[in-house]
């Protein structure tokens, strides 16, 4: 191969000075698709239509000129100029203008199967159910090897690692992945597989999404009995599946924070009050460490004999007082007994006896107390104090 030869750069300059030099003002009407806002501000997007599909961009500053918010699947009007990007090879629009132009064909297509579907029922909230509160089984209908299922089984694994999580394998986007979804929902109600389910996949264009509007997907999450979380694209996205599932979540991510809820409010409760139980006994102890350290072993026996000691003073005042009152109580008793004693003593007959006074009976025993009783040379018997004396009357006077 002989002859003159391009570097690739020079080949693409060529080009650039061809399609820049023709192009220089250009108003294209095409649908918008895989809408992409940068953090820099700039809105990188596609146009299209039946046949065709070219680049777009639309700067920061003359985004601000808009009055409406462009979203996938807007029927758009466009100016600009065409520009080329040498370091991809790729060109684009830049545009410097942007007015609607009404809907695209693909958001006609879904407003009418919206209603549609609306129109039998399959979007109202009665046909909602609210999620299992402790689901041992998660079931996952999407690409086994998209960031989806990585995102939902990290945050499954940190937030609820006990649930177990089933993947069902499905295409999330061309014309087989439909039927494929549909497919893996009916599969898992069958089988029995999961608690509850979450259908989805990753951001992407308003086409890659549309599997997950197809009828056939809308119609098997809305028949199916165990509860489904419909958590397709990001939070902007939105598909008809969203409208006939028993919870829509903005994000896969979402959607496993969502069915793990309960499992993380609960560890989180039980790791705030184990927390808090610990702050409290360790309150506790140090309050008494606070109250023991002034109590050493030598100064309990001071404190001991200082609540004591007073209590053995009254004890002993007690004593005394109860010691002083028997005895004053015995002194008193013992001074009546002994006069009572007297008195006995001097009403006894002995008493009087041993004074000289001596008892006479008759020879019945019976004391004689008057002397007209007695007849003369009558036997009497004398009872002195000690001994007994025999006498005869001899004579008897009053």
């Amino acid at each position: 191969m002989t002859g003159k030869h391009l570097t690739v750069t020079e080949l693409t300059e060529n080009i650039r000075r061809c399609l820049e030099g023709s192009f220089s003002v250009v108003m294209v009407e095409g649908e918008m698709s895989n809408c992409r806002p940068a953090s820099s501000g700039h809105l990188y997007f596609n146009l299209k239509d039946t046949n065709a599909k070219i680049d777009a961009v639309m700067f920061k500053n003359r985004l601000r000129t808009l009055n409406f918010e462009p979203k996938d699947g807007m029927l758009l009007r466009v100016r600009g100029s065409l520009s080329v990007y040498a370091p991809r090879g790729t060109y684009s629009i830049v545009c410097e203008e942007m007015e609607m132009a009404g809907a695209g064909e693909i958001l006609a297509m879904l407003e009418r199967r919206k209603q549609k579907l609306s129109a039998e029922g399959l979007f109202d909230s009665e046909r909602k159910r609210p999620l299992p509160r402790f689901p041992a089984a998660v079931g996952v209908v999407s690409s086994p090897t998209g960031a989806a299922v990585r995102d939902i089984l990290n945050i499954l694994g940190r937030r609820a690692s006990g649930i177990k999580v089933i993947i069902l394998p499905a295409l999330v986007q061309g014309g087989d992945a439909a039927s494929v979804i549909a497919a893996r929902i009916k599969q898992a109600n069958l089988w029995r597989l999961a608690d509850v389910l979450i259908v989805g996949r990753g951001g992407g264009s308003l086409e890659d999404l549309l599997p997950f509007s197809d009828e056939e997907v809308v119609r098997a999450v809305s028949e199916s009995d165990i509860p489904v979380v419909s958590a397709v694209g990001h939070e902007i996205d939105w598909a008809l599946c969203d409208f006939a599932a028993d919870l829509r979540a903005p994000t896969p991510s979402a959607a496993a924070e969502l069915v793990s809820e309960n499992f993380f409010a609960v560890a989180d409760s039980i790791r705030t009050t184990s927390q808090n139980l610990k702050n409290i006994i360790k309150a506790r102890l140090e309050r008494a460490r606070l109250l023991l350290k002034p109590f050493s072993p030598e100064d309990m026996e001071y404190r001991f004999r200082a609540i004591l000691q007073p209590h053995l003073v009254r004890f002993d005042d007690a004593k005394e007082a109860l010691i002083n009152a028997v005895s004053d109580k015995c002194a008193d008793l013992r001074g009546r007994m002994e006069l009572a004693s007297a008195v006995l003593e001097a009403g006894s007959p002995l008493a009087a006896m041993e004074r000289g006074f001596s008892v006479v009976t008759d020879s019945g025993g019976s004391v004689i107390r008057n002397s007209a009783g007695v007849k003369k040379g009558e036997m009497l018997r004398i009872r002195p104090l000690k001994g007994e004396i025999t006498a005869i009357a001899q004579s008897a006077a009053t």
